[in-house]
């Protein structure tokens, strides 16, 4: 349990929509802490809210992430300027990064960076991520590259990062940490949380001798089996639509055990 106070704008009027959104990213934030994926008070996760104003939801600076609830989350719009009251900054690399993208991708309603040691080291290899395992299948021809031109603070940047992104759904910044998007909080932790591993995996394995890859077309179909639960499926092959959704709910699960105050 954190020693956070309750925030004075706890008890606000706010939509059901933007309270269980609030209280999803919350869970994220906390989800991140406890699976060790976090840099201090730095990195961060935001979340857009529905209408036409772009807000979007994001951590308030300078607390760690086992800190942040439901209702100390920051609302800010696409300049990054508060749109209701909040005694809490905003991490302006995290306004310049977030606001790029929930600006020009639609689908990417929830945006999660991180700074994690595996996930520094494979976004400094020429290589990249490889298909080195299972897990490193789901993303398979779905990463995308950004060069890293030094800290994220340079508005000048976001159209570069954006062009960067394109359509994919993991953004590796070189020199930098890692980025998943996901049309939910769910889909975009998820995401994240295997592409951690991933890189932990890859490393172990290039430190341990020499790699073998499966076949192009392997990958590929692995990469379907993942991402496309509802494809056509040939005679005799199965299906898991309902995996990543019962995961989630077995995370929540999880912190009602160990942090049931995420929700505050």
């Amino acid at each position: 349990m954190n020693n956070i106070a309750p925030s004075p704008y706890a008890n606000a009027e706010r939509s059901a929509t933007e309270q269980r959104l609030r209280e999803e990213l919350a869970a994220c934030y906390r989800l991140i802490a406890h699976f060790r994926m976090t840099d201090l008070i730095f990195t961060h996760i935001s979340v857009r809210l529905p209408g036409p104003e772009h807000h979007f939801l994001i951590n308030p600076y300078g607390l760690m992430f086992e800190e942040i609830t439901a209702s100390n989350l920051v609302k800010i719009d696409l300049n990054g300027q508060a749109v209701e009251p909040s005694p809490y900054p905003v991490n302006p690399a995290g306004f310049v990064i977030h606001s790029a993208i929930h600006g020009a991708r639609e689908d990417a309603q929830c945006v999660l960076h991180t700074h994690t040691k595996a996930g520094c080291a494979v976004a400094a290899l020429k290589c990249g991520l490889l298909p080195v395992n299972q897990i490193s299948m789901e993303f398979y021809g779905r990463v995308a590259y950004h060069d890293y031109e030094g800290v994220a603070l340079d508005l000048g940047e976001q159209q570069r990062l954006v062009a960067d992104l394109g359509d994919k759904s993991v953004l590796m910044l070189r020199n930098h940490g890692l980025l998943t998007v996901g049309e939910t909080v769910s889909q975009a932790f998820l995401r994240m949380y295997y592409l951690e591993k991933a890189c932990e995996i890859q490393l172990a394995a290039q430190a341990a001798g020499e790699i073998v890859l499966p076949p192009d077309a392997v990958c590929a179909h692995t990469e379907r089996q993942f991402n496309d639960p509802g494809r056509p499926l040939q005679e005799g092959e199965l299906n898991d639509p309902d995996a990543m959704q019962l995961a989630w709910a077995a995370l929540l699960r999880l912190l009602e055990r160990i942090a049931p105050d995420y929700r505050a």
